[in-house]
């Protein structure tokens, strides 16, 4: 880089408000807008989403589409306190919502359900050695399998009616 051009990017300095932040766990977060257009602030909403180390093409796609009046959404692999996400885009005008499943706790899932390992993993065709390794917090259920599992909780006779097969 030019010696002369290094010199007055360093004279412009750091960009406010885009010190990432230290600590947190990953997100995956869905924007849309949340009043009139001319109420937004595409950067600053977009500098909130690098901040949590979301890509800036990333975050500049999900707020455009947000912006469009779909939903943007953005992986964001450091996010330190959900509220204060929430709170940032709305001042920026962009309403929030967290996509994804939330940890589960396999084991009070299929006590609620009153059923044993073995039965679980029959009706809900799930491996048993899975449930056992999640239960014992040996593994921990990838992505899928723990949407999966947001589903059974939320509605296990919706599922199980689901899977039965069809009657010839």
């Amino acid at each position: 880089m030019d010696s002369s051009l290094k010199a007055k990017f360093e004279r412009l300095g750091r960009v406010k408000g885009a010190d990432p932040v230290l600590s947190g766990l990953p997100a995956t977060i869905a924007i849309k807008l949340a009043g009139d257009l001319s109420e937004t602030d595409a950067i600053l909403a977009m500098r909130a989403l690098v901040r949590r180390r979301a890509s800036l093409l990333h975050a500049k796609r999900a707020v455009e589409a947000a912006m469009h009046g779909g939903a943007g959404v953005v992986e964001a692999s450091t996010v330190e306190d959900r509220g204060r996400v929430v709170a940032d885009l709305l001042a920026c005008g962009f309403a929030v919502e967290f996509v994804g499943a939330r940890p589960i706790d396999v084991r009070a899932l299929r006590e609620r359900l009153e059923l044993t390992q073995e039965q679980f993993a029959l009706r809900f065709g799930l491996e048993l050695d899975a449930i056992r390794n999640w239960e014992h917090g040996r593994r921990e259920p990838d992505q899928a399998a723990k949407s999966y599992l947001t589903v059974i909780d939320r509605d296990p006779e919706g599922v199980q009616q689901a899977l039965r097969a069809p009657a010839l």
